[in-house]
C-alpha cells in the first residue's frame, strides 16, 4: 500500500523504485500482489502515463497515511541509530551515591561493558534534572508539576521519573547517649530527649509520627539540629549529639558493630523521600537508561527495603 502511493506520487515505476531504493521488478510486483490480494485494479498505466481507476483513488488517501507513517518510523529509526552514544552521564545525591550506588557500579560495567558511565555524586539540584547529566539520582521531595519550557502544553518537557523506594527510617542514638539520658519507653519520651531530624517543611517544629499496630503516636518536637543532609545527620548522632531520625540503610553497619543503638524499635515511622530516578522523555527509549534504570530497580530496591530483606 505504501508503495502503490509512493508510484501514484512520483506517477512512474522507475521514479518509485529509485526512491524507495529497490528494483523496478519489485515495484511491479508489489503492485500485482496488492491488486491481486484486494481483488480490484487500482490503475492503468501506459508507456507515458498512470491513470488511476475509482477503487484506486478512493484508496489512495489511506495508503499516502500509510507510506507517511512508513517514512515516519524510518526517520525516527535512523535518528535513534546515531544518537545517544558515549557515556552514560549519571548525577547522584551524594548519601545515596556513596552507600548504596557506589558498591554497584562495578557489577554494572561487569554485566553491560559496552555502556561506559560517567558518575558525579553531589548535589541534584532544585530542577528535577541537572544541566549536562542523562539522569538524575534524588531522595528529595517529590517536585510539583513542572511548566513547559517556551509556553508550550508541557508534556515534553517534564522529565520520566521512576521511583526505585523509600527507604524505612529508625530512630537510633550512641549507647553513651543513652546512659548519660537514658532509653526512652515510650514515644512521649522523647520530648525529653535531644532529636536530630531532617529539615521540616511546617518551621522549626518536627511532626514526628509514629504506629505500633493500631496505636498512634503524634509528637510536635524542636529538634535540637534539623538538616536537610542525611549523612550530616547520621555523623551528629554518631557523634553522640542525640537521637537521629535517620534512613536505616546509614545505620546499619553502625547498629551492628554496635557504635549505635536502635531508640523505640517496636514503633514504625513513615519511610524517608523516596530515591527516584529522573531523565528527559527524549531518553525514554535509549537502551543505555534503560539498562541502567533496571539494574538499579533490581538492586536498590532489595537494599534499601531493610535489614529483612537481605
Amino acid at each position: 500500500m505504501a508503495i502503490f502511493a509512493k508510484v501514484v506520487d512520483l506517477n512512474g515505476f522507475t521514479a518509485a523504485a529509485r526512491a524507495l531504493k529497490v528494483p523496478k521488478a519489485g515495484i511491479s510486483r508489489a503492485i500485482a500482489e496488492l491488486e491481486a490480494e484486494l481483488g480490484l485494479t487500482l490503475m492503468t498505466r501506459t508507456t507515458r502515463r498512470l491513470t488511476l481507476t475509482p477503487a484506486g483513488e478512493q484508496l489512495l488517501p489511506q495508503c499516502r497515511a500509510i507510506l507517511e507513517t512508513t517514512e515516519q518510523v524510518r526517520q525516527r529509526a535512523a535518528v535513534l541509530s546515531t544518537q545517544h552514544k558515549g557515556a552514560l552521564r549519571v548525577l547522584a545525591d551524594a548519601t545515596y551515591g556513596r552507600v548504596l550506588l557506589a558498591p554497584l557500579v562495578p557489577r554494572f560495567l561487569e554485566r553491560f561493558p559496552d555502556i561506559p558511565l560517567e558518575v558525579e555524586l553531589g548535589e541534584t539540584g532544585a530542577h528535577p534534572l541537572a544541566v549536562g547529566h542523562d539522569l538524575v539520582l534524588r531522595a528529595d521531595a517529590m517536585p510539583e508539576a513542572l511548566p513547559a519550557e517556551g509556553g508550550g502544553e508541557g508534556a515534553e518537557a517534564r522529565p520520566i521519573t521512576r521511583v526505585l523506594g523509600a527507604p524505612p527510617a529508625i530512630l537510633c542514638a550512641t549507647p553513651a547517649y543513652l546512659q548519660k539520658q537514658g532509653l526512652p519507653a515510650t514515644p512521649e519520651d522523647l520530648e525529653r530527649h535531644d532529636l536530630l531530624t531532617p529539615e521540616s517543611s511546617t518551621g522549626p517544629v518536627f511532626v514526628l509520627r509514629l504506629s505500633q499496630g493500631l496505636r498512634r503516636a503524634e509528637l510536635n518536637l524542636r529538634p535540637k539540629l534539623a538538616v536537610n543532609d542525611p549523612a550530616l545527620l547520621h555523623s551528629s548522632t554518631a557523634a553522640g549529639l542525640g537521637i537521629g531520625l535517620l534512613p536505616e540503610f546509614l545505620c546499619r553497619s553502625g547498629l551492628a558493630a554496635q557504635k549505635l543503638r536502635q531508640v523505640l524499635p517496636d514503633w514504625d515511622l513513615p519511610p524517608q523521600a523516596p530515591l527516584r530516578a529522573e531523565y528527559p522523555a527524549d531518553l525514554a527509549e535509549d537502551a543505555r537508561v534503560r539498562a541502567f534504570v533496571d539494574f538499579l530497580a533490581a538492586n536498590v530496591v532489595p537494599a534499601l527495603a531493610g535489614r529483612s530483606a537481605g
